[in-house]
């Protein structure tokens, strides 16, 4: 007789997925050959190609963005400019000593092809500080790409002039200090997460070869992606945080999937028993988790998709990065795993015969029962249904509740970490320059004829705003008109923190009442207003826009993938109303640590009083994604079972309690990962780390092994409508001729002491 496989009548082993396992298996050497090329290919690639960085224009949205496009066309954009500080050690700086650094500064800043003016240099009240302002050429956004030039002259000057503080700061001497943190700090999260992803690893399979698999599918799908992902920037421009997204998404779905894959196999082997070969046991493995895992990573991969209806430069790359590198872990774990699981079978067949060989016992490999720890987590909801459910649903949606609160903001400048030189520099400049902290650029386009009407007009405006203590307060109006006369600017600042109400106020006061009032009142005259806080703010007008489509399609394709995989209605609208809960507890959750300031010190953050415009549509599309794995995983197990005439009941408690090791173990190491990125600088960062660690721990703990199974025993044979498939299974069981689960089919190749099937 043969060995029953746990594959199920849902499960065709015809499939793509079994196909290509097959060929992997029979040819292992040739698979793992192959996927070291493919992952040489695509870093080859992608070095020759390189990558493109999107440019200023790829960064424009509404007002602000119209603002920058009409200042282009007349060669005014706002340009980044540099401060050089000259300060003394204590106090005011010797007078000789400080006139001569800033001749010496003036003279070799201009001598720099990457800078455009030096302008003269400038005196705080106090004394204590003189800055030289140094523009940079070209767009504002392309500037932090040739600013380590004047850095380097900056750290010579320094030492040719040792009597006095010689330092440099500006939005490009800072956007690089960011990104040299965000790589350190990347560095540094790798270090924390590896470790732990092996011991837990290590505690599931209690093998070290085992735990090396995972590792090494995660590390090289991670590698082919950055190459994949430098090719595909040529097409949708790179924003610098597409390579964060493949390392957090790459570790985590790469170690998931291997993890699904493993047990699978490792099941198979011990209902065989020793009778069937590894390829065989590959087989019976691709065709259940296999098919699970095509099924998750084309659900995540399709709910990202949605990110591109934001319209956003930065999410174009976040999605693009999330979709290679799920792609990427699906193919790994489809092809080149089944070659890498023959070879460790192999090998422990060799050892096995070995000890036969010198008459000492084998011991076969035993798919152990959940134990203590997980049989307490299932037993409320496996017990009392009804009573889990409302207990765990009402928690859930008690931690949703400060999510009411939530305010959306623009970090900008001002939140970014201390620990970069170019800050520190920053809040010096602030300190005696308040009025350098905001600024704003009024933008007008007309007809060259009426450019005279338009600087009379934003004349007037300078006088408004000048006279209101909303702005900063100058000396002469800054106004410039183009050569052709057609775009006329006008610089305003302020004193207000970026993301605070004050500049809001200031931005609303300058665009409903003083731009109307005078500029505003010309005919044929196009006018917008742009800068650092306009930018934010229209930004997250912006997110918020975009939010109902992108989570209305989200949530289509959801339900969609979901009725697509279990052929049920039911559980496409349950894992909907699932996603939701994790999602808006996690977000909850979210506002009550970072919208307030009592985690500051706890986390090492300064808090904005509001949440990162970019994480809560971050959250729901890579959480209604992840989510999938653990639903697809779980529920194909139920499913599996009831499809062979199992009864619902007894199917979900199987099923659940057989997939709750590997679902918690591989929600720990993606919880890990997550987690980490809560260490870093970055507060963007740390909030999305944050929310997504809370989310997948409520997923994997509380929804998949509270709710869903409780949810699923109250609504019993109803889980599966409109579908009838496991009813006639019921009913042929109860007949008493249920088809055996892997009937019609042959063991892939029969090793020793396997027994065909008749």
């Amino acid at each position: 007789m043969g060995i029953r496989g746990s594959g199920g009548p849902g499960a065709d082993r015809r499939s793509l997925t079994v196909r290509v396992a097959r060929w992997s298996a029979l040819h292992p050497w040739r698979a793992i050959l192959g996927w070291f090329v493919f992952v040489a290919l695509c870093l080859v690639a992608g070095s020759a190609a390189g990558m493109n960085s999107a440019t200023s224009a790829d960064f424009r949205v509404g007002e602000a963005g119209r603002a920058e496009a009409m200042a282009s066309e007349g060669d005014l954009q706002i340009k980044s400019l540099e401060q050089i500080l000259i300060s003394g050690r204590n106090g005011k700086p010797d007078e000789p000593a400080a006139d001569a650094a800033v001749r010496d500064v003036t003279r070799r800043m201009k001598a720099l092809p990457e800078v455009d003016e030096v302008g003269a240099p400038v005196r705080a009240k106090n004394g204590e500080v003189i800055r030289v302002p140094v523009t940079l050429k070209g767009p504002e956004q392309e500037a932090r790409e040739i600013v380590v030039p004047l850095q380097e002259l900056t750290e010579k000057l320094k030492k040719a002039h040792p009597d006095v503080v010689v330092e440099e700061t500006g939005a490009a001497s800072v956007s690089k200090g960011v990104d040299d943190q965000r790589d350190e700090d990347l560095a540094f999260s790798e270090a924390i997460t590896l470790p732990i992803t092996l011991i837990t690893l290590a505690l599931v399979f209690g093998s070290l070869l085992m735990v090396g698999v995972p590792l090494l599918l995660a590390v090289t799908s991670i590698a082919a992606t950055m190459g994949l992902a430098m090719l595909a920037s040529h097409l949708l421009p790179d924003t610098g945080v597409g390579l964060s997204m493949i390392l957090l998404i790459g570790m985590a779905v790469g170690v998931d999937y291997t993890l699904f894959y493993l047990k699978r196999e490792r099941e198979e082997r011990a209902r065989a028993g020793g009778r069937l070969s590894s390829e065989a046991l590959v087989e019976a493995a691709a065709a259940t988790a296999g098919r699970a895992i095509v099924v998750s990573g084309l659900a995540v991969i399709v709910s990202t998709a949605a990110l591109f209806l934001a319209d956003d430069v930065i999410f174009d790359s976040l999605a693009t990065g999330t979709i290679l590198v799920v792609a990427v872990a699906v193919a790994s774990s489809v092809t080149v795993l089944p070659a890498l699981l023959v070879k460790l079978g192999q090998r422990a067949e060799r050892r096995a015969a070995g000890r036969r060989a010198k008459g000492k016992p084998v011991k076969l490999h035993e798919d152990k029962e959940p134990g203590r720890f997980w049989n307490a987590l299932l037993a409320p909801a496996r017990k009392r249904p009804a009573l889990t459910l409302g207990l765990a649903v009402l928690a859930l949606v008690g931690l949703s509740l400060p999510a009411l609160d939530l305010k959306l903001k623009d970090p900008a400048r001002d939140s970014f970490s201390r620990e970069i030189p170019a800050m520190r520099g920053y809040d010096r400049l602030l300190a005696s320059f308040p009025d350098e902290r905001l600024r704003f650029q009024v933008v007008a386009r007309s007809a060259p004829e009426r450019s005279g009407d338009v600087v009379r007009a934003l004349r007037a405006l300078d006088r408004d705003a000048a006279a209101d203590p909303l702005f900063a307060a100058h000396d002469t109006p800054r106004i410039r008109t183009s050569k052709d006369g057609r775009i006329s600017t006008l610089d305003l600042g302020a004193r207000h923190a970026t993301y605070s109400d004050e500049a809001v106020r200031t931005l609303d006061r300058l665009r409903d009442d003083y731009l109307p009032a005078t500029v505003g009142k010309l005919n044929g005259v196009e006018t917008a207003v742009s800068g650092d806080v306009p930018r934010g703010v229209d930004y997250v007008a912006h997110q918020n826009e975009k939010l109902p489509l992108v989570l209305g399609v989200l949530l289509l394709l959801t339900f969609a993938m979901t009725v697509y995989a279990f052929r049920s209605v039911v559980l496409g609208l349950l894992g909907i109303v699932l996603n939701l809960l994790s999602a808006a507890s996690a977000l909850g959750l979210l506002v009550l640590v970072f919208q307030g300031e009592w985690a500051e010190g706890l986390l090492s953050f300064e808090s904005l009083h509001g949440i990162s415009s970019r994480v809560p549509l971050f959250l729901f599309v890579i959480l209604f994604g992840l989510s999938m794995d653990y639903q697809v995983f779980v529920v194909s197990r139920i499913r599996e079972a009831a499809l062979n005439g199992v009864p619902t009941r007894k199917a979900v408690i199987d099923g659940i309690a057989s997939s709750a090791k590997v679902v918690t173990s591989a929600a720990i190491v993606m919880v890990t990962v997550f987690a980490s990125f809560v260490m870093l600088h970055i507060l963007e960062m740390k909030q999305m780390g944050f929310v997504l660690a809370v989310a997948v721990l409520v997923d994997a703990f509380v929804i998949r092994v509270m709710i869903l199974p409780a949810a699923l025993l109250l609504l019993g044979r109803a889980t599966w409508w409109p579908s009838k498939a496991v009813r006639r299974a019921e009913e042929r069981l109860t007949r008493g001729y249920a088809a055996p689960p892997s009937a019609g089919t042959e063991p892939l190749v029969t090793g020793a002491g396997a027994t065909p099937r008749r």
